[in-house]
């Protein structure tokens, strides 16, 4: 099994860690049906993306969670949730930091025939999120 990268928490309830399947051929299949267990792996994969990126990007990794969501059949929306400093750091100048991450998360993703979206909120937008209902 993959290890998670150093300092970010998967949050409860999120996809866990799972077996990587090595499998480049399914890349080139945008329109074919995932057999069960192979959208976790592809979930998997973009999740260890995208955490090695936001550790190598932000200050303060031991504050932040990727939590990961199934919003549908191949759509999946990750959710960075960052203290306030390492928010402005990944997002960046005019958001060209976060523009460029959620760019290359999409591409990979589209190679696998999945859809999906990234959100960047520090922990209080997301407390307020939670707050308010909308932070599912």
């Amino acid at each position: 099994m993959p290890q998670q990268a150093a300092g970010i928490k998967a949050a409860a309830g999120c996809t866990q860690s799972m077996e990587f399947l090595a499998e480049p051929w399914l890349a080139k299949c945008s329109g074919w049906e995932h057999p069960p267990g192979v959208m976790q792996a592809v979930t998997e994969r973009l999740r260890n993306f995208l955490q090695y990126v936001a550790v190598k990007l932000i200050d303060d990794p031991s504050q932040a969670q990727l939590k990961v969501a199934e919003l549908g059949p191949k759509r999946l929306r990750f959710k960075l949730v960052l203290a306030q400093a390492d928010v402005a750091m990944l997002i960046g100048r005019n958001g060209f930091t976060a523009s460029a991450i959620r760019s290359v998360l999409k591409a990979a993703a589209e190679r696998e025939g999945v859809q999906v979206t990234l959100q960047i909120h520090s922990h209080e937008e997301e407390a307020e999120l939670l707050a308010r209902g909308d932070g599912h």
